[in-house]
Order: C-alpha cells, then sequence, then structure tokens
C-alpha cells in the first residue's frame, strides 16, 4: 500500500535495487488488494512512519553482502575462508547445470520455448553446442531463433538468471516416466522376440499409421539376419558360449535354409573344429517346424542383446553399417 501511495504521488522509487525475488513478492502481493479504505490506509501510513521514525539501522542480507561492507577492513585470511564459505553456499549456477544437459535433453525445451528464450539459452552455451542444437532444429524455426538473439541486447543479467532458474525448474518438475526405455526401443525389443510373420505383419501396419516411428522402430530391430551386418566376427564365440548346445543345433538347422548368410558367418568366425561338428550335426538334425526353429534363433538373438546390454559386446550401429 506504501508503494502504490507513493506511486500515485509521482514518486520515483528504486525498485530495482531489490533483489529479483523481493520484487517478485512486491508485485504478487499488489496483484491480491483491491480497494483500502482512507481509515486503513491512514493506519498503515502512521504505522509505516513509525517504524521509519524507530530504525537505527540496518544490517546486509546474508553473508555476500556483509563481506562487501566489512571487506575492507577483514584480515586476508579471515576475508579468505568467508569468501569461500559464501560461494559454498550461493546458489548453484542454472546455467551451468542446464549446460551439462545431453542434447536429447535439451531439444525437447528447445521445441516447445519461445523463439527469445530459445536465443537466450543458446547464447548462454558454448559455440560449439550451440550450433549443434541449432542444426538439429527445423530450418524455419532455426531462423527466427537466429533472428531472435539480435533482439536480446537489452535484456537484464536479472532476467536471464531468472529464463535459467525457470527452465531448470521447468525440467526438474518433468513428470518422471513409467519407463525407462524409449517406447521405439520397447517396440523393437518386443519385435525381437515375435515370429518374422508376426513382426513382418506388425511393421506393415505401423509403416501405414506411423512412417518416422516405423523407421525408428526398424532400426531398433535386431534379427537373426542382422548378425552378419551387426556383430563384430571375434564376438561371435562370446554369444556361441551363452547357448545350449542343443538349441544351436536347432538355430542352425533352421537357419540354414531360412537364413544362410548369417549361419555362414557364423561358421566362419568359430573355430574350425567346431564350424564342421555343427555343420555336420544341422545337416543330420533336418529342417525344423517352422516355430521350433524361429524360437531357437531367437534365443541366439537374446543371448547377443544381453550381452550387449552388459558391456561385453558392442553392436556395429545400424546407420554405420548401412553405409
Amino acid at each position: 500500500m506504501i508503494v502504490r501511495l507513493l506511486l500515485s504521488e509521482d514518486v520515483a522509487l528504486a525498485l530495482d535495487r531489490l533483489t529479483p525475488q523481493q520484487q517478485e513478492r512486491l508485485a504478487r502481493y499488489m496483484a491480491t488488494l483491491s480497494h483500502i479504505d482512507r481509515v486503513t490506509l491512514a493506519s498503515v501510513v502512521q504505522e509505516f512512519t513509525s517504524a521509519l521514525d524507530n530504525l537505527a539501522l540496518t544490517f546486509p542480507d546474508g553473508l555476500p553482502d556483509a563481506l562487501a561492507l566489512l571487506e575492507p577492513y577483514l584480515s586476508s585470511n579471515a576475508r579468505d575462508g568467508l569468501l569461500a564459505e559464501a560461494n559454498a553456499n550461493a546458489p548453484a549456477d542454472p546455467w551451468a547445470q542446464l549446460a551439462e544437459l545431453d542434447d536429447e535433453e535439451l531439444t525437447p525445451l528447445i521445441a516447445q520455448e519461445s523463439a527469445e528464450v530459445c536465443s537466450i539459452l543458446l547464447s548462454k552455451l558454448d559455440v560449439a553446442r550451440a550450433a549443434t542444437l541449432l542444426g538439429k532444429m527445423p530450418e524455419d524455426r532455426a531462423e527466427v531463433i537466429a533472428h531472435a538473439v539480435s533482439l536480446t541486447g537489452t535484456v537484464s543479467p536479472e532476467m536471464v538468471d531468472r529464463i535459467g532458474a525457470t527452465l531448470l525448474t521447468q525440467l526438474e518438475n518433468k513428470p518422471k516416466a513409467a519407463f525407462n526405455d524409449s517406447a521405439v526401443d520397447r517396440i523393437g525389443a518386443i519385435l525381437n522376440a515375435a515370429s518374422g510373420s508376426i513382426r513382418d505383419a506388425i511393421m506393415d501396419g505401423l509403416e501405414t499409421r506411423d512412417a518416422s516411428f516405423a523407421e525408428a522402430v526398424r532400426k531398433a530391430i535386431f534379427t537373426f539376419d542382422h548378425i552378419p551386418k551387426r556383430l563384430k566376427p571375434t564376438d561371435v564365440p562370446k554369444v556361441l558360449r551363452q547357448i545350449d548346445p542343443e538349441r544351436t543345433v536347432v538355430a542352425f538347422a533352421s537357419g540354414m535354409v531360412e537364413s544362410p548368410i548369417a549361419v555362414e558367418f557364423l561358421f566362419e568366425n568359430m573355430s574350425k573344429r567346431m564350424a564342421e561338428q555343427l555343420r555336420e550335426e544341422a545337416e543330420t538334425f533336418g529342417t525344423p517346424r517352422l516355430r521350433e526353429g524361429e524360437a531357437a534363433m531367437a534365443e541366439i538373438v537374446t543371448a547377443i542383446r544381453e550381452l550387449q546390454e552388459a558391456g561385453v559386446i558392442t553392436l556395429i550401429p545400424q546407420d554405420e553399417e548401412e553405409e
């Protein structure tokens, strides 16, 4: 009420000397008030002036402000110790925390914020990182954000800090995901374990419903046919050690008909003696029933995935093998 009264009398108030938090509280409190009668206003003014009359001293707000006042009179040892304490208790820089996030975490944030906010975010990152993020945006969106950088010259440091804090709060308050893996990885893992006919039918349906999602799922799928392209030759023995020998024979017997290239790749990258033995046993076994053969081949695929997830082996990236 005092601020409103002074403003109505055209008194210049140095409100910018208040902290951003104090300015926010002032604006929010003022927004809650409506009409004030004369008696209430007179009472508040009298209380305020009495408080001013009785005010003798004011003290710094917090240790940093106290140090600014006392620094010329402190010993170097005391000053250094207190500065270290003040810095340790100072709020973390939101922009430093934002800069530590992965591009995958920042990209959705950039997609939903205004061009002006995005231009400030990019300006606070190092040049190479900002260029990478800008390059991932649609061309028209990147142009708008690039132009918005020209409008940030008059933005105050306090406003930049508030924007950084707001962006960080948005990320921290993001609802926790119900699943650790993405939708693409989850459906990809399910289709890995499905039979070939079911997998093909589902992929055809996904292509019709959402072509971009289907393309991402296709890259996440790893089948028996992908083994020669994505499994490193030196990792073949590690994989076969995970499979029951009898199931390996069934998988190879089926694969010699369904996926001969994959089976030959496995034969070529194991010991000659083992390859000859497995080939003979698979040929003797004959062609298994389709469902039995697919299940055995799926066991080899599952073993490869489990070794990859455990960090024992690394698959060749699909984009790389396509090149």
